[in-house]
C-alpha cells in the first residue's frame, strides 16, 4: 500500500457552526469505537435516536467497568455475556435520568457488521450486541450483515490492506463499501457517491474546548462540504476510529480514507472525526471504565465532551429566504465615520451591515441606514448588508458599497532610530534621536532601539499612535 500525502491544515480551529437538523444525527465506529458509539446511541438517544452503525462491537456496558470482561468476555467471548442484566442496568439508569428514555430508540436504524475472521472482537460478541438492540429496537430496523470474509478492521471496497490480514491501519480493501452501507441503512436512499476531488474543506479542531486529558487529543477532524458551509440546512455524523487508529497512530487515513467523505459530500453530510490519544490505553475509547468510572453514562467525560461537540455544530443558523438587500450605498463621510443606506426588504425584522466582512453593528439595525463609526482618515472600506428575519436568519449578501472617509490616511514607519534619522523623520543630539516636528525623545541614536513613528503633517512626526 503507497504512503499517501495530504495537505496539513491550520491547527486549533474552532468548530464551525452548521445548519444541522437534530433529527438527522446519527454515530457510527469500530472496535473500541464501535462501543463507544452504542454508548453515545443509548445514552444520548434523544440526540441520535435516527441512528447507529457497528462494526466488532458489543452489548451497552458490556465489560460493566472490568477490564477482564472487556478483554474477555466481550472481545473473546470466553464466557457468556449477560445480555439480560445490560438491558435492565439500560433500562434501569435511564430511569435515573443517567441515560435518555430508552423510547427514543424504538424509531432508530442499525447496521452491524462482523467479518467472519474478525480475530479481536469474535462474532457472537456481536451476536449478543444483536439481541441487546432487539430489547429496544424493532428488528426491521436493523441490518446485520456478518458473512464477509473480512479480519478485524473497517472494511472498504478500493482502499487499505488485504481484507483477511489484521495489520494498521486497520483499513481493509475487501472490494465492500462499508461506509456507503451505514449511511444508506441510517439515511436511506443516497445521491452516487463523489469519487473524484471533494467540493467541501477538513478543519483540524481544538478538542480543549470541550475537554483536557480523559484520553483525549488537543485537535480532532470535521469534514463540511462546500453546500453546508454555504449555509444549506445538512445532517450530522460522528465517526469513531478504533484502538491504534487515531492520527497520532495512523495519521489522517481513517479521517480521509473509510469513504465516509465521498458519501458526505454529495448527501448534505457533515463527517465529525472526534480523537484520542497516545495517552488512552492503545488509544482505545473508554468502553470499560479506564479513565472514569461513569464512562458510558451521559455525565462520562468522553461522552459529554462528543455531545457538545456535536451541539457546537449544529448550532449554525439555517439562511433565511429573504432576497439580498438592494440599492446599498454610502455616503456623509466624515474623517472616522461613513453612512451606509439601503432599500427596505419586504418581510425583514431588521438588518446586520458588515464592513470587510465583519459585522460592524452591535445591535439588530431597524431602519435602512447604518452610521458606521471608528474608522480611518482618508481610507477606503467596503460594505455589504444581509436582511434578517424574525427567527434571526440572515439573508445572502447585498452588492458591496465602496466608501472613503476624508483626511489622511495615518502614515506609520517602524526602524532604527539610526534608519529613522537617515530617512530624515528624525534627527539626532547628544546621542538620543528626535521626532522631527514634534521634536519627542525617542530613546538612544543608534541600530539597536527601534521606534515606530506616525506623520501628522509635513515633516511632522509623532510617536507611537498607530494601530
Amino acid at each position: 500500500m503507497s504512503v499517501v500525502a495530504w495537505p496539513l491544515a491550520a491547527r486549533a480551529a474552532p468548530l464551525p457552526q452548521v445548519a444541522i437538523d437534530p433529527a438527522e444525527t446519527t454515530v457510527s465506529g469500530l472496535s473500541s469505537g464501535g462501543y463507544m458509539a452504542v454508548q453515545l446511541h443509548v445514552a444520548f438517544s434523544a440526540t441520535f435516536r435516527k441512528g447507529a452503525g457497528v462494526v466488532a462491537g458489543g452489548p451497552f456496558f458490556c465489560a460493566e467497568g472490568s477490564i477482564v470482561n472487556a478483554t474477555g468476555r466481550c472481545m473473546a467471548h470466553n464466557t457468556s455475556i449477560p445480555v439480560a442484566t445490560l438491558v435492565n442496568t439500560t433500562r434501569s439508569w435511564a430511569a435515573s435520568g443517567l441515560l435518555d428514555p430508552v423510547s427514543n430508540l424504538s424509531a432508530s436504524r442499525l447496521y452491524l457488521f462482523s467479518g467472519t475472521l474478525d480475530s479481536a472482537v469474535k462474532q457472537p460478541v456481536m451476536n449478543d450486541l444483536l439481541t441487546y438492540y432487539q430489547s429496544f429496537v424493532p428488528a426491521g430496523n436493523i441490518v446485520y450483515r456478518k458473512d464477509l470474509a473480512a479480519e478485524h478492521a473497517f472494511v472498504t471496497d478500493d482502499y487499505g490492506g488485504a481484507c483477511s490480514v489484521k495489520a494498521p491501519p486497520y483499513i481493509n480493501d475487501c472490494n465492500f463499501d462499508l461506509a456507503g452501507a451505514i449511511l444508506t441503512q441510517l439515511y436511506g436512499p443516497l445521491n452516487a457517491r463523489n469519487d473524484g476531488t471533494l467540493s467541501g474543506g477538513f478543519t483540524e479542531f481544538d478538542q480543549t474546548a470541550y475537554i483536557s486529558g480523559h484520553g483525549m487529543a488537543s485537535t480532532g477532524w470535521i469534514y463540511v462540504p462546500q453546500a453546508c458551509s454555504a449555509g444549506t440546512p445538512c445532517r450530522l455524523h460522528v465517526v469513531l476510529h478504533g484502538c491504534k487508529q487515531n492520527t497520532a497512530d495512523v495519521g489522517q487515513q481513517y479521517v480521509r480514507s473509510t469513504g465516509y467523505n465521498r458519501w458526505a459530500d454529495t448527501n448534505r453530510l457533515v463527517m465529525l472525526y472526534p480523537q484520542t490519544s497516545q495517552a488512552a490505553t492503545n488509544s482505545c475509547w473508554d468502553w470499560w471504565g479506564y479513565d472514569n468510572p461513569d464512562y458510558a453514562k451521559k455525565s462520562g467525560p468522553q461522552m459529554a465532551a462528543i455531545k457538545a461537540m456535536v451541539e457546537r455544530i449544529g448550532s449554525g443558523t439555517p439562511p433565511s429566504t429573504l432576497p439580498a438587500p438592494t440599492g446599498v450605498f454610502t455616503s456623509g463621510a466624515t474623517d472616522t465615520s461613513m453612512v451606509i443606506g439601503w432599500a427596505a426588504v419586504n418581510g425583514a425584522a431588521g438588518y446586520n451591515v458588515y464592513r470587510g466582512g465583519a459585522k460592524a453593528n452591535a445591535s439588530l439595525v431597524g431602519t435602512t441606514s447604518y452610521t458606521d463609526t471608528g474608522l480611518a482618515p482618508g481610507t477606503t472600506y467596503s460594505w455589504t448588508v444581509k436582511a434578517v428575519d424574525g427567527s434571526g436568519a440572515e439573508s445572502p449578501p447585498s452588492s458591496p458599497a465602496p466608501g472613503t472617509t476624508t483626511g489622511s490616511a495615518t502614515v506609520c514607519f517602524t526602524s532604527s532610530n539610526y534608519a529613522h534619522t537617515t530617512a530624515g523623520r528624525a534627527h539626532q543630539s547628544g546621542g538620543y534621536a528626535y521626532a522631527n516636528g514634534s521634536n519627542q525623545n525617542m530613546g538612544l541614536w543608534n541600530v539597536f532601539v527601534t521606534t515606530t513613528l506616525k506623520q501628522t503633517g509635513p515633516n511632522h512626526f509623532v510617536v507611537g499612535g498607530c494601530s
